[in-house]
């Protein structure tokens, strides 16, 4: 199995480290890891893509690419350019420091890069690892992500029905912010939205007297509705969400017929 991995908190952060050696187990032996990650962090990035300038792609090593670009863009590289004549088999995103579930889901540029290689036709699975009071001290607060990423993928994967047409089923992984051995296991759930949880603007002044603005999050450990991702997610679960890059509310359709003539 040929994978790429990319994701947005930059190549030199340590959850690509740990995707990386979920991507290993998951190729095998005679398998290959390609990774294609941006160059310097792109957190909260969401979809965007480089489309009114260039960017620089330099080679860090074997199989090892950094884009000065957003991760939807480092997967445009390695499809159209890295790896044009040796496509991958599967594209993995992240591990992202702190959770994509909820209402981060909008904003990740983890998610950003699992869509668009959906949207090039590739199966396409985004994982974060949230952060709480029980993991965040530990030596690796990756670790519910490392000891249990590999499992997740394979059983999506067996799971993921053949398609054809429209938009493609692409993954929001999100690994409980708990020790790996209090995981207890694998939810599939709807995304959800934290209550009274929004970002926010909030004004600093610099010690020159500069008055600059800080975008704030609000509080990761407010549950969603039962069955949803950070509700199963605060519980001590892994989260797996199906999506697609379809924005259209469905359940309006009917509502709003009155609006056709």
């Amino acid at each position: 199995m040929r994978i790429l991995i990319t994701n947005d908190d930059g190549i030199s952060a340590p959850g690509l480290m740990t995707l990386s050696a979920i991507a290993e187990e998951l190729a095998g032996p005679d398998g290959e890891v390609w990774t294609v990650a941006p160059a310097f962090e792109q957190s909260g990035v969401g979809h965007c893509i480089s489309y009114t300038h260039p960017m620089m792609v330099d080679q860090r090593g074997p199989r090892l690419y950094a884009a000065e670009g957003s991760p939807a863009d480092c997967v445009l590289v390695a499809i159209h350019d890295v790896l044009k004549d040796s496509p991958p088999d599967l594209v993995l995103s992240g591990v992202n420091r702190g959770n994509n579930s909820a209402e981060n889901t909008l904003y990740s540029g983890t998610i950003g890069g699992a869509m668009e290689a959906a949207l090039q036709g590739y199966p396409a699975l985004a994982l974060s690892q949230y952060y709480g009071p029980a993991n965040r001290d530990l030596a690796d607060p990756f670790e519910a992500a490392a000891r249990h990423g590999a499992e997740v993928v394979r059983r999506v994967l067996a799971h993921t029905p053949k398609e054809k047409g429209g938009y493609s089923l692409f993954y929001n992984v999100n690994f409980p912010p708990v020790a790996a051995a209090d995981v207890r296991g694998i939810r599939l759930a709807t995304q959800g939205r934290r209550p009274g949880v929004v970002f926010a603007a909030e004004p600093h002044l610099s010690p020159s007297g500069r008055r600059f603005l800080w975008i704030k999050g609000g509080n990761q450990q407010v549950g969603t509705a039962a069955g949803s991702d950070a509700a199963v997610n605060l519980d001590g679960y892994i989260s797996v969400t199906p999506m697609r890059a379809d924005l259209t509310a469905h359940d309006m359709m009917d509502r709003l017929s009155d609006i056709n003539t």
